[in-house]
């Protein structure tokens, strides 16, 4: 009872509040589950949370009218993860909302691959959000032009990413140029349909483009000559453009606006050209030339001391880069913050000592696969560049406790490293257990780490959000308990071949509350009670990988239906289920969006049948062994494929391994 009156007497003192005071407050609660709380134990927060929401992702399409009638001043809204989503479900929400007398504030709308939403559902949305400015429409391959005329009645827009929409045409990208002569940012990688043709009336419609993305395009010189009167262009990437050469970048040479450019994977393109356009940019900020160029000249390295002042990031990935290359560059690039070395040959100790002697503000430093690093050059990492956030070491056979110690002791900001393939132990994990302020720790493959290891880590960084496990043969659950207790934060958990892995163990996981991405591949000693426990405490999972979990029946499948709600992305492939766990799995998983199931053997015809019928039409990805698609029904395949499914039919022999 008194629990029950100082509640209500909290309560009535927040009710007493303005709801701009009571916004304000809330604003500082971050957490997602912490403002649900907030709302559920008082209606003026709940009233302050409808009033000030700026940005909401509906994960369900029957979610989707509630929640815009309910937060009228959404400015942002995520539809790339609402399952099922089609123009009918799409233009009744809208209509609802309107009806309702709210106006629609919308300004940014995510609807990466929502492949069900065509023209009609965005005729409904340009016509419901007048002060629409962006929109994305990444991986959505069936959209084309007529998907774009209904995007060129939003004059407003600013922002338009069409990464991998195969259908557009230059007839698309004209009316979208036509219609919005405002269009400041506009990415169209992969739309393998454009020309130059609709690249040039792009740059003579829009003039106010500051950001182009013309990647993978069949484009010749001649669209970079039509970019180059862009008078505001500052973002280029032409990434993958095969028949664009230094001439191309000569043309480039009438535009001086250029911040970024990256030619990664253009063949075509020598260092001659790239200086030829660096002597004409005095602000460029960030240049990729990643597997691109054959040799590095010095008259690309003179030129680089040109932009000494401005140039922050410089990738020179998959390219022959030698010592006195990074000693160049040490003395031209005083102010870079990131460089890119990956798969770099002739990268050694000398070179990355003379890089990093001269500058010291990097933060982000690649060298993945650069096989001749040891510990030296972690130790002059470390003594120069003591603001380094971001270390990536794959694949560095010689890199060990030692090099980590220097690390752990003087890099205190480190965020992100991947030891990969790299011959560490428990001893190297100690040493960077000092980094408290770690968020991504990657350490697949590496055998020799145990639960020791594990332990350190967990002792004193907290605030981990990704860790990689792959193949880390020697952790028991024993290191997966000291990981729970003190890595809460955690969301993005790689057990996969992790063989020693218990139900036990999984116990210990499903205490990770924030848990979204799980991979459990090839472990052999976990069941449907392992999969229940994650199931009942790891409410926020969104992918799972239960991939050659042979001991995995319908009981973990029931525990998945009942509370996984959340859950998109799910692989069972060669596990012990049968149709009628299937069944009740599909028909329950209403988000569920990517499905993988190779030779589920339990499995009877009819009982894939039954279940891919109950799957709502949410389904987006389906992959099947090979072998099912003369027995199943033709009728149920071409339904799946009318409401957006693609189905991958694979072909891999039965094998089960212990």
């Amino acid at each position: 009872m008194s629990q029950d009156s100082g509640g209500g007497g909290g309560d009535a003192a927040i009710e007493a509040l303005s709801l701009d005071l009571v916004a304000h407050a809330l604003a500082g609660v971050r957490d997602p589950r912490d403002r649900k709380s907030c709302r559920l134990v008082s209606r003026a927060f709940a009233r302050a949370e409808a009033a000030s929401r700026r940005a909401c992702r509906p994960l369900r399409r029957e979610a989707l009218p509630r929640v815009l009638r309910l937060f009228p001043a959404l400015a942002s809204l995520d539809l790339s993860a609402c399952a099922g989503l089609d123009d009918a479900s799409l233009a009744a929400a809208l209509s609802g909302a309107a009806g309702a007398g709210a106006e629609l504030g919308v300004r940014r709308v995510r609807l990466a691959r929502a492949s069900g939403v065509g023209w009609r559902g965005l005729e409904a949305l340009v016509a419901a959000c007048p002060r629409l400015e962006a929109v994305d429409m990444s991986h959505c391959p069936a959209a084309g032009d007529r998907e774009m005329a209904a995007l060129a009645a939003a004059a407003g827009l600013r922002e338009l990413a069409l990464d991998k929409c195969l259908a557009v045409t230059d007839v698309g990208l004209a009316k979208v140029a036509v219609g919005c002569p405002g269009l400041e940012r506009l990415s169209v990688r992969w739309c393998r349909e454009i020309s130059d043709i609709g690249v040039e009336l792009l740059a003579k419609k829009c003039r106010r483009l500051r950001s182009v993305d013309i990647s993978y395009l069949k484009v010749t010189n001649e669209s970079l000559r039509s970019l180059s009167t862009l008078e505001k262009l500052e973002d280029l990437a032409i990434v993958g453009c095969l028949s664009i050469d230094d001439d191309g970048l000569e043309m480039l040479r009438a535009s001086n606006s250029l911040q970024s450019i990256d030619v990664s994977r253009c063949d075509h393109v020598t260092s001659q050209g790239l200086a030829s356009l660096i002597e004409s940019q005095s602000f460029l900020q960030k240049i990729n030339v990643g597997h691109s160029l054959h040799e590095i000249d010095t008259c690309f390295l003179s030129k680089l001391s040109t932009i000494r002042e401005s140039l922050t990031v410089l990738r020179l990935d998959g390219l022959e880069v030698f010592a006195s290359t990074l000693v160049a560059i040490g003395d031209s690039c005083k102010n870079l913050v990131e460089i890119g070395l990956s798969k770099c040959d002739g990268i050694t100790d000398d070179g990355i000592s003379s890089l990093v002697a001269h500058c010291n503000y990097l933060r982000t430093i690649d060298l993945t696969c650069c096989h001749l690093i040891t510990d030296d050059a972690l130790a002059a990492i470390a003594e120069n560049c003591r603001m380094v956030e971001c270390l990536r070491l794959e694949s560095c056979p010689f890199v060990s406790a030692k090099g980590l110690e220097h690390i752990g002791a003087l890099c205190s900001r480190l965020k992100e490293i991947d030891l990969t393939d790299c011959c560490i132990n428990d001893t190297a994990l100690q040493h960077l257990a000092q980094c408290s302020e770690l968020v991504i720790l990657k350490l697949g493959l590496c055998s020799s780490i145990s639960d020791k290891g594990l332990a350190y880590i967990s002792s004193n960084c907290g605030k981990i959000e990704e860790l990689d496990l792959y193949r880390c043969s020697a952790i028991t659950d024993d290191g997966l308990a000291a990981v729970a207790r003190g890595c809460k934060k955690i969301r993005m958990l790689n057990l996969r071949y992790c063989t020693q892995i218990t139900d036990g163990g999984l116990k210990h996981v499903s205490a990770l509350e924030e848990l979204t991405n799980l991979e459990l591949r090839c472990l052999a000693r976990i069941t449907g009670i392992g999969i229940t426990y994650i199931a009942v405490g790891c409410t926020c999972l969104v992918e799972l990988d239960l991939k050659c979990c042979y001991s995995v029946d319908d009981a973990g499948l029931w525990a998945l239906s009942r509370y996984s709600q959340n859950l998109r992305q799910l692989t069972i492939s060669y596990c012990q289920v049968t149709g009628l766990g299937l069944c009740h799995l599909l028909s329950s998983l209403r988000c569920l969006q990517e499905l993988k199931m190779v030779h589920v053997s339990w499995v009877s015809i009819e009982g894939f049948e039954m279940a891919l019928r109950a799957t709502c039409g949410s389904l987006k990805k389906l992959k099947l062994f090979s072998g099912l698609r003369s027995v199943i029904s033709p009728e149920l395949i071409q339904m799946l494929e009318a409401c957006g499914c693609r189905v991958r039919w694979v072909d891999k022999p039965l094998v089960y391994k212990g």
